[in-house]
């Protein structure tokens, strides 16, 4: 199905799961929405941290895409939104039409899905893609570099590859740096503060079989870590795996 039909599945509520493995070749990005005035700092603070939240479109005064689905609308059109007060998500929503405001600042942040189809092409195993559940995500001891209220540390998604592919998906993905690019760790999650992984932060856990590595890519689920130490008094993601398909295809990000 192509991102546009599947946008208006998703905007009808006949779809609300995550989007890990649909419309492959379509990039998905994740979505941060802040009142104007932290917009400014967040736009910052996201370019200091870009290797977690690299930004891909900025949209002021409107709530519909210029750039990377050109007139979709991002009120209705993910799977799901995490509405954020004082730094605690407080409801899960299928659509923010009631939460708009003309105030409010969109930012859409490249995600991990998007290089997942080249791994697959080139023979490389997606435990959650296969199992259709979220992937499996972590909050770690990596520093961010701060602006104004924004601080915190780097939240990675992991994902188990076979010992004999483990170079091949560093490679792979480092041609995606607008997607977070090569992993950031690979096979000691103690290093960054993840003590066991089968008990992960957000997204569903997955076997780790004896011929795998744990391989540890940054993650735009980052800025919901940065927002619960930033305490302000309104905001809006999505619901962590469940991201933004665009009409961009993959490629146009290869590098």
């Amino acid at each position: 199905m192509e991102a546009r039909e599947f946008r208006k599945l998703i905007a009808k509520g006949e779809f609300a799961k995550p989007t890990a493995g649909y419309c492959p070749g379509h990039i998905q990005t994740n979505l941060v929405i802040l009142p104007a005035e932290y917009a400014d700092d967040f736009e910052e603070f996201a370019n200091k941290n870009s290797k977690a939240i690299p930004l891909l479109e900025v949209i002021r005064n409107s709530h519909y895409s210029n750039t990377l689905a050109k007139g979709a609308n991002l009120l209705n059109e993910l799977p799901s939104y995490d509405i954020i007060e004082n730094g605690k998500v407080t409801k899960r929503v299928k659509n923010i039409e009631e939460y708009y405001q003309d105030d409010l600042v969109f930012f859409l942040i490249g995600c991990s899905f998007t290089f997942e189809t080249s791994l697959l092409q080139n023979g490389i195993q997606l435990r959650h893609v296969d199992l259709k559940t979220n992937v499996t995500m972590f909050d770690t001891t990596i520093q961010l570099k701060p602006v104004g209220r924004f601080r915190g540390n780097m939240v990675v998604s992991m994902r188990p590859i076979v010992k004999e592919k483990v170079a091949d998906a560093c490679i792979i993905t480092s041609h995606y740096p607008n997607m977070h690019g090569a992993p950031i760790q690979v096979g000691y999650p103690q290093m960054i503060g993840i003590e066991n992984l089968q008990k992960p932060d957000y997204g569903d856990s997955v076997e780790i079989k004896d011929d795998e590595v744990p391989l540890f890519w940054p993650c735009g689920v980052t800025p919901q870590n940065v927002l619960r130490e930033a305490k302000l008094p309104f905001a809006i993601t999505h619901s962590p795996g469940h991201m933004f398909i665009t009409d961009k295809k993959d490629m146009d990000y290869y590098v």
